[in-house]
């Protein structure tokens, strides 16, 4: 049973991440579940929960029992939702410590993830219907998105400003609010024209969206599910038995530049990566490379 006093705090935690930290609805519900395992941890035996019982032994003990209940991301993404919970109470100076400040959460394995071949990529685009206006659009997409390895959302908000022909650079908005200029080259350069001449101009905008690349057939901004609707139909007219997303495309964008010989600051870079242990992950996916790269190269190997 939770007190009264308890209750209100718990509210109000609501309200702060809903105005405060202007957080999505579903985040904030995520967040709530979090606080509210605990407590139903801590109410087991019809005790009385009040803020006395938020006790580095208490945390302790809920993460030992989520242990054999979840999985480590599952662990990891409870224990960080009840971190944020307690430094709200320390904000309101309702508790002097964070009890969960000093649990280590758990490691996560890293999924290496699916890439396809370049004859793959190829034969999605080849199998794209061409027949109307949406077909052209779908190609113009897929070849933009394998040519500089685009997010889902980079892709829907970008601009026909965003393309520079002449210098030969997309300028792409990604994390953070952060820009960077990918290059594009003439095979997707000429696939781009040749939308924007004689694709693009097929649909009318609606207001508030003339700017944008890629439209939908009413004329409006596409969504995420749209891409992976498009990316999932693609794979599967090629008869692409993997698991395809649009972050597939991504992932073989970078594998492909690896396996070629790209440096991994480059990819970082051409990725938008801020850290270089994001882009390592493509390390353990090019072993053809790293065998190559020793027996080529090392002393021993002559």
């Amino acid at each position: 049973m939770v007190t009264d006093n308890l209750k209100q705090i718990l509210s109000d935690y609501k309200h702060f991440l809903r105005l405060e930290k202007g957080l999505s609805e579903k985040t904030v519900e995520a967040y709530m579940q979090d606080v509210e395992s605990f407590l139903k941890f801590l109410s087991e035996g019809e005790q009385t929960v009040s803020l006395k019982d938020f006790t580095k032994d208490n945390v302790l003990a809920f993460v030992y029992a989520l242990s054999d209940l979840l999985s480590p991301r599952s662990q990891a993404r409870i224990i960080s939702g009840l971190r944020n919970f307690f430094n709200f109470l320390q904000w309101e100076k309702l508790i002097d410590e964070n009890p969960a400040e000093w649990l280590e959460s758990p490691k996560i394995p890293k999924k290496i993830p699916e890439v396809l071949t370049i004859e793959e990529i190829d034969a999605m685009i080849e199998h794209i219907d061409l027949s109307g206006f949406e077909g052209e659009r779908n190609k113009a997409i897929l070849e933009l998105m394998y040519a500089c390895g685009l997010r889902v959302s980079e892709v829907v908000n970008l601009k026909i400003s965003d393309i520079y022909f002449d210098e030969g650079f997309i300028r792409i908005l990604g994390k953070g609010n952060k820009h960077r200029f990918v290059p594009i080259e003439r095979h997707t350069k000429k696939v781009l024209e040749i939308y924007l001449q004689s694709v693009r101009p097929m649909v009318k905008p609606q207001k508030g969206h003339e700017k944008l690349l890629f439209l939908n057939r009413r004329g409006k901004q596409l969504t995420r599910h749209m891409i992976y609707h498009i990316i999932k139909q693609a794979a599967e007219r090629a008869g692409i038995a993997k698991k395809v997303s649009p972050h597939t495309i991504r992932h073989s964008f970078a594998t492909h530049l690896l396996e070629n010989g790209a440096d991994l600051r480059s990819i970082q870079i051409l990725l938008g990566h801020e850290s270089i242990t994001t882009t390592e992950i493509y390390l353990h996916i090019s072993k053809k490379q790293v065998r190559e790269a020793l027996y080529r190269f090392h002393p021993r190997a002559h």
